[in-house]
């Protein structure tokens, strides 16, 4: 017993009496801010657990429950159907092919009067419609502008085909006129105007110059006119490359005076 007393503490020695404090730097503030979050997270549970519910709270809460639990025997509609022989989960109906389910109920909680959902369903299809047609303009433009730009292309291309056909012609004529010693062309724009000229020539180009540019025919009045020359006066056709015989060969051999006959 004695040995066992001496190997007990005793709580009135330095071993209890100068036990030194933690000290540490911070750890009362650290002990302080976590007694205050507990406190304040038991505030909390407290006020969840005695929070009273709202009046559409309990209104949606009743109703729940109400439309979970089936009518019973002593709901006065629903007795009457048993009366008719309705059993519970049977299908409405003398053959049995109505509805199990009862029609579900559509709680309105908004403020806004009767209609007001249909009318706001009304103008978003409106708007969806406007939005609908706006987009279909927009494509018609732009289908409209990229037509109008082949258009434009195609007439450029054909012009230039045009000038191109125009161009041989003239040279086709110069030289057949040279063969038959004509030193004056019929119209002054039935032959090319020479590239190189000398200052005399200059000159004389100038002095003729009103003669190009007086007239008004376009490049396709010019073609079809110096092509008729041509057939005519030589029986030859720029898009056969040929000088035919005569005009029964040239009528009989070569398919038209249009460049679209020979295609």
């Amino acid at each position: 017993m004695k040995l066992n007393m001496a190997e007990e503490e005793d709580y009135m020695s330095d071993s209890f009496i100068n036990v030194q404090e933690d000290v540490r730097p911070g750890l009362p503030m650290l002990r302080q801010i976590r007694e205050a979050r507990r406190k304040e997270e038991k505030q909390q549970e407290a006020n969840l657990k005695n929070r009273q519910k709202s009046l559409k709270e309990e209104e949606q809460e009743r109703r729940d429950i109400g439309l979970k639990n089936a009518l019973g025997s002593e709901n006065k509609g629903f007795a009457l159907l048993q009366k008719m022989g309705y059993k519970s989960g049977q299908a409405l109906g003398r053959s049995g092919d109505g509805i199990v389910e009862p029609i579900p109920l559509n709680v309105k909680t908004g403020k806004s009067g009767i209609g007001h959902e249909a009318l706001l369903k009304r103008k978003a299809e409106e708007k969806l419609e406007s939005y609908r047609r706006k987009i279909h303009l927009k494509n018609q433009a732009e289908e409209k502008a990229a037509e109008q730009f082949r258009m434009r292309l195609k007439n450029k291309q054909d012009e230039m085909k045009l000038e191109g056909d125009l161009r041989r012609s003239q040279r086709a004529c110069q030289q057949l006129d040279t063969q038959k010693n004509i030193q004056v062309p019929g119209e002054a724009w039935y032959w090319l105007r020479p590239e190189e000229e000398t200052e005399e020539e200059k000159e004389e180009k100038e002095q003729d110059e009103d003669e190009y540019e007086s007239d008004d025919l376009t490049v396709l009045e010019k073609l079809q006119i110096l092509t008729n020359y041509l057939r005519e006066e030589h029986l030859y056709c720029i898009w056969c490359g040929t000088a035919y015989e005569d005009k029964e060969d040239l009528s009989s051999n070569c398919p038209g005076p249009t460049s679209a006959d020979h295609d």
